[in-house]
């Protein structure tokens, strides 16, 4: 990233904001807070391969089966929360188990005011554990994993980043 004057700037974390349809409307998205981790991992494919008349080997990319590690500190009254804490206690299974969520780019507002770069893809919730390590907080862990492809678009707010909705480009 860089600025006006064409310095660069370091991007800090909290600035790519994910948010869920924690409703299941489709429309709205409300942001994902109380995470105090959300690792993303592309685990990439590779199709690798040594030709005789070269010393060293090829590889290229061929696919992703994308995955993101999550925990957070359950909190009441959230929405987003309550939706994983639900498919965790409950067990569910199949597509009873997926979110859609918009990652939003904050450093990379476009023209128009309160609207940013964002990625749109449905996950599947893959709990791990809750209850957490010690007594202060109910922790829990798991992975999201990706069920289905990225919707590149851009999210727009009127609450101060609170909520956001989502357009395709």
């Amino acid at each position: 990233m860089t600025t006006a004057d064409g310095k660069k700037k370091l991007v800090g974390r909290h600035k790519r904001v994910a948010f869920m349809d924690a409703t299941g409307d489709g429309k709205n998205f409300t942001r994902m807070t109380g995470f105090t981790s959300m690792s993303d991992g592309k685990n990439a494919t590779e199709y690798s391969r040594q030709y005789v008349d070269e010393a060293s080997e090829r590889s290229d990319v061929v696919g992703y089966a994308p995955s993101v590690d999550y925990e957070f500190d359950l909190y009441t009254n959230d929405p987003v929360q309550a939706r994983i804490a639900e498919i965790t206690d409950d067990e569910l299974i199949g597509s009873d188990t997926q979110v859609t969520i918009v990652t939003v780019d904050l450093f990379d507002e476009k023209q128009v005011e309160n609207t940013c770069t964002a990625r749109k893809r449905d996950w599947n919730v893959i709990p791990d554990t809750e209850g957490g390590d010690g007594t202060d907080a109910l922790i829990y862990k798991g992975s999201f994993k990706a069920s289905g492809n990225i919707t590149k678009g851009t999210a727009t707010t009127t609450d101060g980043w609170e909520t956001c909705t989502f357009a395709a480009e």
